[in-house]
């Protein structure tokens, strides 16, 4: 397949976002069956049900499309069309009845994210991007803020489910960046904090340890939207496999790359 209709493509998969976030919206009143992947990382069956949904109706969208999602990767390697897939991007939220809840599907093409959406269903907000024609909100264009120093920046973060291998690193930047900014927050889902970036409700993201479902929708919303994305070393692009990951309006990605990184 080599050209598709990017247009229509978005427009349907925003249809199918909403229909995932029904179920999530439905599930969210009801007693939740948990299961753990490990000490700290859940899943619920309403994780599997929305992943389910997408991948039934995502090869119709596009057939001949490949997958790869949270809670079905092995292997996958992507292809020439490749759904990338976290079905909510917030388990643990989820779990526990907080709404930082996040449905986030991007397509992949050749070398790339080329379109995809993350729906916040408990928030009532729908974030979309196709590359070269922007990112709205509830198809409302969007952009990245002004802010252009750390005095005036609010920050988010993320804590990896592997805690004990990152906590040093985490409290370090904590001590270096929280008296330097307006604050930092943690609502704990990456869709959700990088698409807060594209929007300019945040001026900055950083985390560690995050897989290509939790970040492919994010790092196109923010380059659509005017902002700047690398790892933490600004001078390092940023991959789907990165270790690390620097997301911000563009105008302090230099000093807050600089602070993450210094000794």
């Amino acid at each position: 397949m080599d050209t598709f209709d990017g247009k229509n493509i978005l427009a349907g998969l925003e249809e199918i976002a909403i229909r995932a976030g029904d179920i999530v919206k439905e599930a969210s009143t009801k007693t939740k069956k948990i299961t753990h992947k490990g000490r700290i990382d859940l899943v619920t069956e309403t994780d599997i049900a929305v992943e389910n949904l997408l991948k039934e109706e995502l090869v119709r969208l596009l057939p001949g499309s490949d997958f790869l999602a949270e809670e079905s990767a092995k292997d996958t390697e992507l292809g020439e069309f490749t759904w990338i897939i976290d079905p909510i991007d917030g388990t643990t939220n989820f779990a526990h009845g907080l709404p930082f809840v996040a449905n986030s599907i991007a397509l992949w093409h050749r070398d790339r994210v080329v379109l995809g959406v993350v729906n916040l269903p408990l928030m009532g907000e729908l974030f979309s991007a196709r590359e070269g024609h922007g990112a709205q909100m509830n198809g409302q264009s969007i952009a990245v803020s002004t802010a252009s120093t750390m005095e005036q920046s609010l920050l988010a973060t993320g804590f990896p489910y592997a805690i004990d291998e990152h906590l040093e690193t985490i409290l370090k930047h904590l001590r270096t960046l929280l008296p330097l900014t307006q604050g930092i927050r943690r609502p704990g889902a990456a869709a959700l904090d990088l698409a807060y970036v594209a929007c300019g409700r945040y001026d900055g993201f950083f985390e560690s340890a995050l897989n290509p479902w939790d970040t492919a929708v994010g790092i196109l919303l923010v380059k659509e939207a005017g902002g700047m994305i690398s790892q933490f070393d600004a001078k390092d692009a940023y991959a789907l496999n990165s270790p690390t990951i620097l997301a911000t309006n563009g105008h302090i990605h230099a000093e807050l790359s600089r602070l993450i990184c210094e000794d």
